[in-house]
C-alpha cells in the first residue's frame, strides 16, 4: 500500500471516529432542544465538549466574564488549516480593514471571510441559545458535506449566550414554576415572569443598546474581541412578540445615509435566501419593517458602521413564551419551533455568506479603503477645545474612541466649522491640547455617526432615539469642519500627582463624576468636607460654585493621618487638591461665611421592583456602585411602607408607576418624611406621578386648548386608514436633543455653564415652579438642538421646567424631567445628578 493510500484511509477513518464520537445536543443534553430550557452551565458544557472532541476544526475561547461570574465564550468553527492558523487569519483580516492606514494593503487569495453569530442578548429572548447549540453541531459535524463545503472559505464564530445573567434570571425562575406539562394558556403564571425580567444584564441594562458605548463589563469584553476580528457578516438574534412572524433582512427605513448600496443590497440577498428555506416549510416571516438601521449602538447597525454586514433576526416568543403559548391565531408556539426557526436562518446566512464570500472580501476591504482615502460624510476634521473645567469629561470621551478605534491628534492652526453650541459656521482657532478627530481614518463610518451634529432621518418613524452627537452628550464645546484641520501627536494629560503635604487646607473644584467619586469616598472616610455656594479666590487661585473644602482645623477628631488619606482618594481618583494657606479670601466669603456648607454624608436609597422601570431603576443602581462607589439601599416600592426613614436621607424615584401615591397615609408618611429634611429625587415619570399630590408644586403644562377658535378646520377628524401607523408621531419624539438654559448659581446646576443639552425622550414639560421653589433648568421657544420633535410636540417643548427644587419644611424635592443618566453614555448628565444626591440639601 502506497503512502497517499495510507493517508487518505487515515483521514477515512479519523472522520468515521470524530462522527462516531460527536454527539448531538439531544443526545448530549437527555433531551431535545426546545423540550426543555438549557441552563447556562449546561450551554457552555455542550460547546466545551464540542471543543474537545474535535480540537483541530473547533476552537473555544473565554472572552470574559459576567458580573455574576458567568462565562462569556465563543467558538470558532473552520476547516483544521483555517483553526491552525487563526491567528494570522485574524491579523490578516485586520490588515485588510487598514487598521494601520495601510490602503494599499492587497487580498491574499483563499482569504476566507468571518461569519459571526450572536445569541442572546436579550435574556428572557431565550429560544436562540437553545439554536446556538443545533448550528455549532451541524456545522462542526465532519459528516455533514454541505458545511464542510462552506468551511473551506468561511470561519463561523458563534456566541453562544452575550447575557447569560439575564437568561439564567429568566431560565431559572421557568424552571422552578413549571408544571409537569407546560401550559399554553397566556393566564398562567409561566407566562408572566416576575420584575425585572430576564431582558437585561445584571445591572438592568439592554445590552443590544449598548454596543457602541460598551458601558457594561459584558460588552467592554466583547466587543474588545470583535473589534480585534472585524467580521463580514454578524447576525444578532432576538425574538418579539408571540403573535409576530419571523423577522429578517432586509431592515426597515431609515437607514442610516452612511450604509453602502452593497451593504444594502446584500441584505436583500441573505433574505432571499432565508425566504427561500422559510417558504420551502410554509412559515411566515416579515422584513422591511419595525427594525430600521439608524441608532449606532444595536447589534446590527454597529457592525455596518464597522464595514460588515449587521442583521437583526426576530422570532416570536421572547418573554412570554415559555415551553409553548397559544397565539391569537390559535396555533401553539413551541420552543421547539422558534429554537428551529433560528437555525434555520443562521444556517442559510452561513451559506449564503460561503457563496458570496470573495465579493464580501471585495466589499470590505473597498469600505475601509475608502475610509481612508477620502473618508465620509461632509465634515472631515471635529475639534474639541480642551477647556480645564471638561477635563474629566474629555478623558471619558477619549476612552470611548480609544473601545471603537477611533484615532485622535493635537490640533494646531485654524479653521472654520459648525459651532455645536450656535448651531452656526463660525471661525475658531486650534489651541495646544486641543483634539481633532479626523474623517479620514478607518473607522470614518463611526466617527460620522457619533460626531455629526445632526444626523439625517429620512423616515421619522423609528425604533429609536434620532439624536445622539457625542460634543452634546458629553457637553464640550466642539467644531465640525469640512476642512482638513493640522494634526500632530496627541499626548495625553498627565494624572494629577498630590504631595499631601501638611497645610491649612485643600480644595477641589467640582468638575465631574471622578470629583463626585473622590467627594463620597472622603465622606465615606468620616472626614468633614464643605463646599461654597459662590465663587473665591484664596491664595492666588480661583475657584469655582461647588468647590469642596477640606480643613485641618475641621477634622481634628479624625483619626489617622488625614492628608495621607485624602492624598491617596484623591490621587486614586486622578482629583487634583489645590493648597490653600488661610480661609481668609481674596474675594468672596471666608470659609466660615453660611456660604460655606458642611457637605454631609447623605443615607441614599432608591425604590425598585414592581411598577419602576428596570432600565432606569438600573442605570442608578450602576451608577452607585460602579462609577461613584457610593452606598445604595435598594428598597421595592410596594414595600415603602416599611422603610426605615430614619436611616433615608436620600429617596431616589426613577421613572415608574408608583401605586403607594395613591395611598393617603403611605403618601403622608413621605411628606412628614421631607418635612422633617429627607430629599427626595424623582426622575423622568417619578415627577408626573408625584405631580399629581396637591403639596407638590410641578404641574404637567397641558396643551392649548384650541377648541373654541373660530379658523378650527372642521375636517381635522377625517384621518386616512393608511396613516394610521403614523398619526401620532406628531405628539412624540423617540429621542431629540434641546438646548436647556441653566440657572448656574443654584446648587443643582454647579459645575455647568449656563446651559445644558438633554435627551428629550418624552413629551412632558411642567409648568415654572412657584412658591419655595427654584426653575434651574428650563426650555425656552426654538431651543431644539438635533433629533426628531413630531410638529405637534414642538409646538408644546417651550417655556416649562425640566430640572428644579421645590422646598418643603426641612426637606426638598428635586425634578429631573427628563433621564440624566440615560443608558450611562449621556456623560453631562452625571454631574447635575450628583449634586442633586451630594449639594442639594436644605
Amino acid at each position: 500500500m502506497n503512502k497517499q493510500a495510507i493517508v487518505l484511509l487515515f483521514t477515512f477513518f479519523s472522520v468515521l471516529l470524530s462522527q462516531a464520537q460527536l454527539k448531538s445536543p439531544e443526545e448530549f443534553l437527555g433531551y431535545k432542544i426546545g423540550t426543555h430550557y438549557t441552563p447556562h452551565w449546561k450551554i457552555v458544557s455542550y460547546f466545551q465538549y464540542v471543543a474537545n472532541t474535535l480540537p483541530t476544526t473547533v476552537k473555544l475561547q473565554q472572552y470574559g466574564e459576567t458580573n455574576e461570574g458567568r462565562p462569556l465564550l465563543v467558538t470558532f468553527i473552520g476547516t483544521a488549516e483555517h483553526i491552525a492558523d487563526l491567528e494570522s487569519i485574524r491579523a490578516n483580516n485586520i490588515r485588510l480593514a487598514n487598521q494601520a492606514m495601510d490602503k494599499m494593503a492587497a487580498i491574499e487569495e483563499g482569504t476566507p471571510i468571518i461569519v459571526w453569530l450572536s445569541y442572546n442578548v436579550h435574556g428572557n429572548e431565550t429560544s436562540s441559545s437553545e439554536a446556538s447549540m443545533l448550528t455549532l453541531y451541524d456545522v462542526a459535524n465532519p459528516a455533514n458535506a454541505k458545511t464542510k463545503e462552506w468551511l473551506k472559505n468561511t470561519i463561523v464564530v458563534i456566541d453562544p449566550c452575550i447575557n447569560p445573567d439575564g437568561r439564567d434570571r429568566y431560565v431559572n425562575w421557568f424552571n422552578s414554576i413549571v408544571g409537569k406539562q407546560y401550559n399554553p394558556r397566556l393566564d398562567a403564571r409561566e407566562h408572566r415572569e416576575p420584575w425585572p425580567g430576564g431582558r437585561t444584564n445584571h445591572y438592568n441594562f439592554d445590552l443590544n443598546r449598548d454596543w457602541a458605548w460598551q458601558t457594561q463589563v459584558e460588552s467592554q469584553q466583547r466587543l474588545k474581541l470583535y473589534n480585534q476580528w472585524l467580521p463580514q457578516v454578524h447576525v444578532d438574534f432576538h425574538e418579539q412578540g408571540i403573535n409576530n412572524p419571523y423577522y429578517f433582512a432586509p431592515a426597515a427605513q431609515p437607514y442610516n445615509e452612511v450604509i453602502t448600496q452593497w451593504q444594502r443590497d446584500f441584505q436583500v440577498t441573505i433574505g432571499k435566501n432565508n425566504a427561500k428555506y422559510f417558504d420551502s416549510n410554509g412559515w411566515l416571516y416579515f422584513t422591511k419593517e419595525v427594525f430600521d438601521l439608524f441608532y449606532p449602538s444595536y447589534g446590527d447597525s454597529y457592525p455596518i458602521f464597522n464595514g460588515g454586514i449587521g442583521m437583526t433576526y426576530e422570532q416570536g416568543g421572547g418573554g412570554a413564551g415559555g415551553l409553548g403559548v397559544y397565539k391569537e391565531e390559535g396555533d401553539t408556539l413551541t420552543l421547539v419551533d422558534r429554537a428551529m426557526h433560528h437555525y434555520t436562518t443562521g444556517m442559510s446566512t452561513i451559506e449564503v455568506s460561503s457563496m458570496n464570500a470573495a465579493r464580501l472580501i471585495k466589499e470590505f476591504h473597498h469600505f475601509f479603503n475608502n475610509a481612508v482615502a477620502n473618508g465620509y460624510g461632509e465634515y472631515k476634521s471635529y475639534v474639541i477645545k480642551n477647556n480645564p473645567q471638561d477635563a474629566e469629561r474629555i478623558s471619558s470621551l477619549l476612552e470611548l474612541l480609544d473601545k471603537n478605534g477611533i484615532q485622535y491628534s493635537a490640533g494646531s492652526g485654524a479653521g472654520r466649522g459648525y459651532n455645536y453650541a450656535t448651531g452656526k459656521e463660525e471661525a475658531f482657532s486650534v489651541s495646544p491640547g486641543d483634539i481633532v478627530i479626523s474623517s479620514i481614518q478607518p473607522r470614518s463610518v463611526m466617527v460620522k455617526v457619533l460626531f455629526e451634529p445632526r444626523t439625517k432621518l429620512v423616515d421619522s418613524s423609528t425604533y429609536d432615539i434620532t439624536a445622539w452627537s457625542l460634543p452634546y452628550a458629553y457637553g464640550l464645546t466642539a467644531y465640525a469642519s469640512k476642512e482638513k484641520v493640522a494634526t500632530g501627536l496627541f499626548s495625553r494629560a498627565t494624572d494629577p500627582v498630590n504631595a499631601g503635604t501638611d497645610t491649612y487646607g485643600y480644595v477641589i473644584r467640582w468638575q465631574g463624576v471622578q470629583t463626585a467619586k473622590a467627594v463620597g469616598e472622603l465622606l465615606q472616610k468620616g472626614i468633614v468636607l464643605r463646599f461654597a455656594d459662590a465663587p473665591f479666590e484664596v491664595s492666588s487661585q480661583q475657584f469655582d460654585r461647588g468647590s469642596v473644602i477640606v480643613l485641618k482645623a475641621s477634622n481634628n477628631a479624625f483619626t489617622g493621618s488625614l492628608w495621607n488619606v485624602v492624598t491617596k482618594i484623591c490621587n486614586d481618583n486622578k482629583v487634583k487638591l489645590n493648597a490653600v494657606t488661610s480661609g481668609f479670601v481674596d474675594k468672596g466669603y471666608d470659609f466660615g461665611s453660611e456660604h460655606v456648607h458642611v457637605l454631609r454624608a447623605p443615607k441614599v436609597a432608591l425604590l425598585t421592583g414592581e411598577g419602576v422601570g428596570s432600565n432606569a431603576a438600573g442605570e442608578v443602581w450602576h451608577f452607585f456602585e460602579k462609577q461613584i462607589n457610593y452606598p445604595l439601599t435598594l428598597i421595592n416600592a410596594n414595600d415603602i411602607g416599611r422603610a426605615d426613614w430614619k436611616n433615608i436621607d436620600v429617596l431616589i424615584m426613577p421613572d415608574g408607576n408608583y401605586r403607594f401615591l395613591n395611598d393617603k397615609d403611605a403618601t403622608e408618611s413621605l411628606k412628614d418624611w421631607v418635612q422633617k429634611g429627607g430629599r427626595i429625587i424623582a426622575m423622568e415619570g417619578g415627577v408626573s406621578q408625584l405631580a399629581k399630590l396637591d403639596w407638590i408644586n410641578a404641574k404637567l403644562k397641558k396643551e392649548e386648548d384650541t377648541s373654541d377658535k373660530k379658523d378650527k378646520d372642521p375636517y381635522s377628524l377625517l384621518k386616512h386608514f393608511d396613516n394610521r401607523e403614523r398619526d401620532g408621531i406628531s405628539n412624540t419624539t423617540p429621542g431629540s436633543i434641546y438646548k436647556v438654559e441653566l440657572d448656574n448659581t443654584h446648587p443643582l446646576a454647579f459645575g455647568y455653564p449656563s446651559w445644558y443639552y438633554t435627551l428629550k425622550m418624552d413629551n412632558n414639560i411642567y409648568e415654572f415652579l412657584k412658591d419655595n421653589a427654584w426653575n434651574v433648568g428650563v426650555l425656552k421657544k426654538d431651543n431644539q438642538v438635533a433629533g426628531f420633535v413630531g410638529i405637534k410636540l414642538k409646538e408644546k417643548l417651550k417655556d416649562g421646567m425640566l430640572f428644579g427644587i421645590q422646598y418643603a419644611g426641612r426637606g426638598s424635592v428635586t425634578f429631573l424631567a427628563d433621564n440624566l443618566l440615560f443608558r450611562n453614555f449621556w456623560q453631562n448628565g452625571k454631574l447635575m445628578f450628583c449634586n442633586a444626591v451630594f449639594l442639594c440639601g436644605r
